[in-house]
């Protein structure tokens, strides 16, 4: 048998063949212990991070400025880190650079618009538009990612998600119409880049460490351009200084590079969908900071919509990949110093420790 007939057999085979089971969030075993160490890792980096942009944001009110720091800060480790052997980021290659070219577009845009919110908004009037996305992703991710389309569970929980986020607008005391404005162009950036980034991580052999590089670069070379254009570079020169600020500014960096790599883990470990999903659950850490330390948080009625929306996220559904969808990747290049390479346990530990609970 030849090799053009094997390929039809075993395509055959797969289009007779169930639609491909998921990790669910509520299924440890099934979630693997890999995905739930990228789970955890990305959300406490996810919780903490708009806490602390909106921190900085307030000491220095140069979000531009703020954005290429934590950009150009986290490009300056992994070049760090590769020359040390750390980890392993791939020369920049024109061919990769031309995909990532809307990578940065979706970054971003999504980055930009984040930052408008902050100012213009309380982080519970952001968190509340974030969780209705996942009615979005889940059409793209059928369309365009390889997905079946959501159980009738997953629906029912996207739906909740929706009124609860329409609940908390009616009841939002802090309604600001420009941070809408702000809101609806967020929404259509981090749609696009949701989708984009997941495609090119399925497609695109590199490592993620990569992906942080050459996201990170890409995206400092259009906002140092803009930064005197805006007039901030003004701004922090006669801006007074205070440890605070620093400190927040510095902390931001810090996360901005770990929210970066936890974000790539787990955008190539799950779903489109799901990835946002466990974005809007790790929020609830979020405004748990934010009414502790922060006096504009939303009135009870719209906390309430807000960890309505929470809930119906816990209990969504991944939609499984079909089976003549999915993709075979070759192996990437590792670190030498393992305990970098995060996303590479997972292979290993699914194939040691299976759903059912055998070792094979």
């Amino acid at each position: 048998m030849n090799d053009a007939e094997k390929q039809k057999k075993e395509q055959e085979v797969n289009e007779k063949q169930p639609l491909l089971s998921q990790p669910s969030l509520l299924n440890y075993e099934s979630l693997g212990f890999a995905n739930a160490v990228i789970i955890v890792y990305y959300a406490f980096c996810s919780s903490l991070m708009l806490v602390i942009n909106k921190v900085a944001v307030h000491y220095i009110p140069a979000p531009t400025f703020i954005l290429c720091t934590q950009l150009l800060v986290s490009v300056l480790v992994v070049l760090l880190g590769h020359k040390a052997g750390w980890m392993v980021a791939d020369k920049l290659d024109w061919e990769k650079m031309k995909k990532f070219v809307w990578v940065v577009v979706g970054f971003l845009g999504t980055l930009i618009a984040n930052i408008k919110v902050l100012q213009n908004a309380n982080v519970e009037t952001f968190i509340t538009f974030r969780s209705s996305t996942p009615l979005v992703l889940s059409i793209c991710d059928y369309m365009w990612l390889g997905r079946a389309l959501p159980s009738a569970r997953s629906w029912i929980c996207l739906v909740v998600l929706l009124v609860g986020s329409i609940g908390y607008v009616r009841v939002d005391a802090d309604f600001r119409i420009d941070a809408y404005y702000w809101l609806l162009l967020w929404y259509a950036f981090f749609t696009f880049d949701t989708v984009y980034v997941k495609h090119i991580c399925d497609t695109v052999k590199m490592t993620n460490w990569s992906r942080v590089y050459y996201a990170n670069l890409m995206a400092s070379v259009p906002l140092l351009v803009v930064l005197p254009v805006l007039g901030e570079h003004a701004r922090v020169w006669t801006l007074k200084w205070s440890l605070p600020g620093g400190a927040a500014l510095a902390l931001s960096c810090v996360l901005g590079v770990a929210m970066s790599h936890a974000s790539y883990l787990l955008r190539e470990a799950v779903s489109a969908t799901l990835f946002t999903i466990v974005g809007i659950i790790c929020k609830v850490v979020t405004v748990i900071i934010n009414v502790m330390i922060w006096d504009k948080h939303a009135s009870p009625a719209g906390i309430g919509f807000l960890l309505l929306c929470v809930l119906a996220g816990t209990f969504y559904e991944q939609a499984p990949k079909r089976a003549n969808s999915s993709a075979q990747h070759g192996s990437l290049p590792q670190s030498p110093r393992p305990w970098l390479n995060l996303g590479g346990y997972g292979a290993y530990w699914q194939r040691r420790f299976q759903p059912n609970g055998r070792e094979e």
